[in-house]
């Protein structure tokens, strides 16, 4: 079966295509294609890559539906050649950030999906859109394909009442103010991979995704039953460059002071966190630079970062009733092993005990702990391509 999974962001297209033939574990793309449109204002920077071959190219243009297109011709033309026509492709999934109280499963796109997504553009008016864009492309060059909707909120639907209803008026549950959830794709598969190499029954597990969004997820047997990302994906963590929780008093007496609804959105979502306590940057391989070079506000941010993060994950383990793993994941997750190894030092009352050496060298799926330790630990790549595929392959093969 042919996949082609569609990732579409506010400043970026990310694509790849699958020659899927079973779920058992994660094959290569045998193509992948990206578009930036954020380094050069009115054009669109492309890069393709198969096995043999790595293009890149520029386009004068800031339409993103021919951008889009260009993208996808390349799956059947030139050097990046992988199919004869785009018809030899079996099924498209697409990531969509925000599906509101209604879906707790992929589901196959059909108008009233496209409704739903188009009415939750204010839920999510940087990515809904785009997603909706791009199934409204592949209707026009592929009709006949089926599409699959493959929700980043899904996940979390089937939280307990007492994690996702606020301490607001119940009125206001009812009208669809509650936690969400975000990264639920990732969570899930990160979920799945740890229960496999486990195979622990009613796994306590805790999933980590950092990277310049960051959440956590409780997830019992496979279940998510608390998370940290809410109505939307700014409250929980200190992120790259969005504040996380904060006291709503003080968006309070800033609206007194005069800032406007727009000054305290690019406030909050790109000017705190990381970032902003550290007044240097979002990322935190820079900001481990800085560190390295003894930067005091560096140092800080990186504290709070990591204080927040301890702190979060043990209060999810009251409602686990214990943890049996802790799962990094995510760019910082992944790769960044002062995160991981400063984290985990905090969590010694649980029991866990991270081994140096083994975290230093890094290794994806390996447990990280020592014998002793009660709580495992793990470094999970990010597959969200894969888990896209995966849930193409079973609304349609399984």
């Amino acid at each position: 079966m042919q996949v082609l999974v569609m990732n579409a962001g506010s400043s970026s297209h990310k694509s790849c295509l699958y020659n899927v033939q079973g779920i058992s574990q994660a094959p290569e793309p045998v193509w992948r294609g990206m578009i930036d449109w954020s380094h050069r204002p009115g054009m669109a920077e492309l890069e393709i890559k198969t096995a043999k071959t790595k293009v890149t190219q520029i386009l004068e243009t800031a339409d993103r539906r021919a951008a889009i297109a260009a993208l996808l011709a390349t799956l059947h033309t030139g050097s990046t050649q992988v199919i004869d026509n785009l018809s030899a492709i079996n099924a498209v999934g697409h990531r969509v950030v925000h599906g509101g109280p209604d879906y707790s499963q992929s589901v196959v796109v059909d108008n009233h999906v496209k409704n739903t997504i188009q009415n939750l553009i204010p839920l999510a008016p940087a990515h809904n859109p785009a997603n909706l864009l791009g199934i409204e492309i592949i209707t026009e060059l592929l009709p006949q394909v089926v599409q699959v909707a493959v929700f980043d909120t899904a996940f979390h639907n089937q939280m307990p009442p007492a994690s996702k209803v606020y301490p607001l008026p119940y009125e206001l549950y009812e009208r669809g103010i509650r936690r969400y959830g975000f990264h639920g794709i990732n969570h899930r598969y990160c979920a799945e991979r740890v229960g496999q190499l486990l195979n622990i029954p009613d796994l306590r597990l805790i999933t980590c995704h950092l990277g310049n969004g960051c959440s956590l997820a409780a997830i019992k047997g496979g279940v998510s039953i608390n998370t940290s990302m809410g109505f939307t994906p700014l409250e929980g963590l200190m992120m790259g460059s969005r504040s996380g929780t904060v006291d709503p008093g003080i968006i309070l007496y800033l609206i007194r002071q005069g800032y406007t609804i727009d000054r305290l959105e690019q406030l909050l979502n790109r000017e705190s966190g990381l970032l902003g306590v550290s007044g240097i940057s979002n990322d935190m391989r820079s900001l481990q630079e800085a560190i390295d070079q003894g930067n005091e506000r560096a140092k800080l941010a990186f504290t709070m970062f990591i204080e927040r993060l301890r702190s979060a994950i043990a209060a999810f383990v009251p409602q686990l009733g214990g943890l049996d793993a802790l799962a990094f994941t995510g760019g910082i997750g992944e790769h960044h092993r002062p995160t991981r190894a400063h984290t985990c030092a905090g969590l010694g009352f649980l029991g866990l005990v991270l081994d140096p050496e083994l975290n230093q060298g890094g290794q994806f799926e390996q447990n990280l702990a020592t014998p002793e330790s009660k709580v495992q630990v793990f470094a999970i790549k990010a597959q969200e391509d894969w888990a896209i595929a995966k849930e193409c392959w079973h609304l349609l093969a399984g």
